[in-house]
């Protein structure tokens, strides 16, 4: 590789995108220890909200670096953003579109005290970011606004990236491993030359964001607001924060005053104040990319998945955890512990969940009108599936065999391997904390052996990879064994980012030896010396 400059600075991973999924990937390598340099070609976040529903699972993610208190939720059991068509806010309602069938919704919803100590968050992506930002600041990331990429370039070794801040003064920055966070045109997927599958290009939206005295209309719990009379066909949703969106299927220029008309005549009413703010425009569309990784760099977010915005919370929050899944691998193998081997899981679990989520996206009513032949052929899952219940097959996890649904409810699974470690309240130091809590940052085995204690003792002084134990009658009663699928002489390896890697229900003639074995596939791990 020759080289783009001669001097550069030097990180560990260099995030490049400082929109949801980039700053959370900065926010989870730094808690991690990683050394981080994230570029952001904007002074801050866009003026249009975007994105403002985040799941159960996104706020295990942000709970786990911190940010439990910081962001506030929606009450347990308030599930999905909720949908009507209307003829204007003021005007005639008619009967709740539904996301998901009435038989699949019967089921509990993924936000209940049982499934997670966490529910969701209704907050606007612009009042999100700047938590993020100020997050991963404080755990020590070096977050770089206003500084875009010009190029990069890779070897074996590491990645060379020429930037450029605001003043042109150009540098370059020599990483280990670059996250491609940058968006769903991602140049540097294009430099990549990474194709993408998918539906396809869908249409051009236009939208205007604005304020307005709103709030007796959301009383009844909807949130989004289908249009469809003529001359205004689109959907009005709110950021509950006093602003509020509509957005009109074509690409029609207008001008403030005919936005403004438009914005009162979606309300039904014309003796309202209207605030307009700022005006949007883009395309409306859903795109795989056809690998999630090339060499050192790896794709996350819109730069891996672009889909459309849906009730299921399949974009933003899809992106999130794709860093979550690559931060502990990328940890893992800079730390030495494991081979870079291990990222090639990053593709091999996090894809085949963008395409399932593609897939029902199209399946489900919002979106039906729009689906191919194929496409409406694909069942549709219940929301507590796609949320807390899908799974990973990938080299790195045992027993996850090809013959398993991709998700199911949490309880179905019942600490399959693959699958996100299930919530359960234990009493820990005279305080209810979950098994989450317990689970963070490192390698847990979920046991009520002494064997089995005595093994993970054994493995981690043999391999350099310290095993917590969750262990003993107080901590595993019968209900948190049956959760993890584990008799009194079994035990179950939880993965770092909260997945469980290998279980065995009951007793093992040789501990050690089985759980070595499991530890040395699920974490790639090197070989001493090596």
């Amino acid at each position: 590789m020759k080289s783009l400059a001669s001097s550069h600075q030097c990180t560990s991973v260099l995030i490049v995108g400082g929109g949801l999924a980039g700053l959370s990937a900065a926010m989870f390598l730094a808690a991690r220890g990683v050394a981080t340099v994230l570029v952001e070609r904007h002074a801050a976040s866009s003026p249009h909200p975007r994105a403002i529903g985040f799941t159960t699972r996104t706020l295990e993610l942000f709970r786990a670096v911190g940010l439990g208190d910081r962001i506030p939720q929606v009450p347990a059991g308030q599930g999905r953003p909720r949908r009507v068509a209307v003829e204007s806010l003021a005007g005639k309602w008619s009967a709740e579109a539904e996301w998901t069938p009435s038989q699949l919704s019967a089921a509990r919803p993924a936000s209940t005290d049982e499934d997670s100590p966490c529910t969701g968050a209704a907050i606007a992506q612009d009042r999100l970011e700047p938590i993020l930002r100020g997050r991963a600041r404080e755990l020590g990331a070096d977050i770089r606004m206003s500084t875009r990429l010009v190029s990069f370039e890779q070897d074996v070794d590491g990645v060379v990236a020429l930037v450029r801040p605001r003043d042109g003064s150009d540098y370059t920055v020599r990483a280990d491993y670059v996250i491609a966070a940058d968006g769903h045109a991602s140049p540097i997927r294009d430099a990549l030359g990474i194709r993408r599958s998918g539906h396809g290009f869908m249409r051009v939206v236009r939208s205007v964001l604005f304020r307005a005295d709103l709030e007796q209309y959301l009383e009844a719990g909807i949130s989004q607001f289908e249009l469809d009379r003529p001359g205004l066909r689109g959907m009005l949703t709110t950021y509950r924060d006093g602003r509020w969106l509509l957005m009109f299927d074509d690409d029609e220029e207008r001008d403030e005053a005919t936005l403004t008309a438009l914005v009162l005549r979606a309300i039904g009413r014309d003796d309202l104040d209207v605030e307009i703010l700022t005006t949007g425009r883009w395309q409306l569309g859903a795109y795989i990319a056809d690998r999630f990784s090339s060499g050192r760099v790896f794709l996350a977010g819109d730069a891996a998945h672009t889909l459309p915005p849906a009730r299921g919370g399949y974009g933003a929050n899809t992106g999130i955890e794709d860093a979550s899944n690559l931060a502990w691998k990328l940890h893992a193998v800079l730390s030495g512990a494991s081979s870079p081997e291990l990222l090639d899981s990053y593709d091999a679990e996090r894809r085949p969940v963008a395409w399932l989520r593609h897939g029902q996206i199209f399946a489900r009513p919002d979106y039906a009108a729009m689906a191919t032949d194929e496409e409406k052929r694909v069942a549709i899952l219940a929301y507590d599936a796609m949320e807390l219940g899908q799974l990973y097959r990938s080299e790195v996890v045992l027993g996850a065999s090809a013959s398993l649904p991709p998700a199911r409810s949490p309880a179905e699974w019942a600490g399959q391997p693959g699958t996100r470690a299930p919530h359960r309240w234990v009493r820990r130091a005279g305080e209810m904390r979950s098994t989450l809590d317990l689970l963070e940052g490192s390698w847990v085995l979920v046991t009520d052996d002494a064997r089995f204690r005595d093994a993970a003792a054994v493995v981690s002084a043999t391999t350099d990879v310290e095993i917590r134990c969750l262990l003993g009658a107080d901590a595993l009663p019968s209900e948190l064994r049956d959760a993890f699928g584990v008799g009194a002489s079994g035990a179950s390896l939880v993965r770092p980012d909260g997945y469980i890697a290998w279980r065995v229900a009951e007793r093992v003639a040789e501990p050690v030896a089985a759980l070595t074995h499991a530890l040395s596939v699920a974490a790639c791990l090197r070989e001493r010396g090596g």
